[in-house]
């Protein structure tokens, strides 16, 4: 599997991002804001981590309309896969590639610990290694991860089966306990939680393996 991980100023998760991958068995690109288009014969993009252009106007904002999103966007328009992490989830649904907006959290303060997940869907590229209803303890580390959307979105996404994972404890508001994501043809995933925080033993656990396990299988099947 070809990957490439984009990287934005204040970007902090993309070598965590890069080093799940590799270990996963990909083959990784570390791409530049700045670059105007991805590495030939590519499968995946990964958004990661981190604080992009200092989240200024509205988180992820700036990033969205870079020149390497406009080329992500290009990717997702051939079918390519894209996933994106906490600021990585932010990029995406300013860059309208995912429905609804991440706000400030309920209780107005940056949270940062590990927090329980319901996997609410196998039925993607991302989760099909973890268990329907599989509790998981992944990270989180966001001030402004409460997803939100209106009525009609929340309902799509529900009957669909395009929630990926919801909190078992939300902790900052989201709508239904949303804590991920699926674009329309399940290929595109949003999530605020780090699952290449919970990759290794000396992470506390390795939770989040399954998530990057589930993506090679199925893009690359054995």
């Amino acid at each position: 599997m070809k990957a490439a991980v984009l990287v934005f100023p204040g970007s902090n998760c993309d070598r965590d991002m890069a080093v799940a991958l590799r270990k996963s068995g990909a083959d990784v690109t570390m791409v530049w804001h700045k670059e105007t288009s991805l590495p030939e014969g590519l499968d995946v993009v990964g958004v990661p981590g981190g604080f992009s252009y200092g989240d200024y106007l509205r988180c992820g904002a700036i990033a969205a309309n870079s020149p390497i999103t406009r080329a992500l966007k290009a990717h997702v328009e051939r079918g390519g896969y894209a996933f994106g992490i906490c600021n990585g989830f932010q990029v995406l649904t300013e860059a309208g590639l995912l429905p609804g907006a991440l706000l400030r959290n309920a209780g107005l303060k940056y949270i940062c610990k590990t927090t329980p997940l319901e996997v609410a869907t196998t039925n993607s590229a991302y989760t099909a290694d973890y268990t329907l209803g599989q509790t998981i303890g992944v990270p989180i580390a966001h001030h402004d991860g409460n997803f939100t959307a209106d009525e009609a979105t929340l309902d799509l996404l529900e009957a669909e089966d395009r929630v990926a994972f919801r909190y078992g404890d939300n902790p900052n508001g989201s709508a239904r306990n949303i804590a991920g994501i699926l674009s329309e043809n399940r290929r595109v995933l949003g999530m605020m939680p780090h699952p290449e925080r919970a990759f290794e033993a000396a992470h506390g656990n390795e939770d989040g393996k399954a998530f990057f396990s589930s993506l090679v299988s199925a893009v690359v099947p054995a």
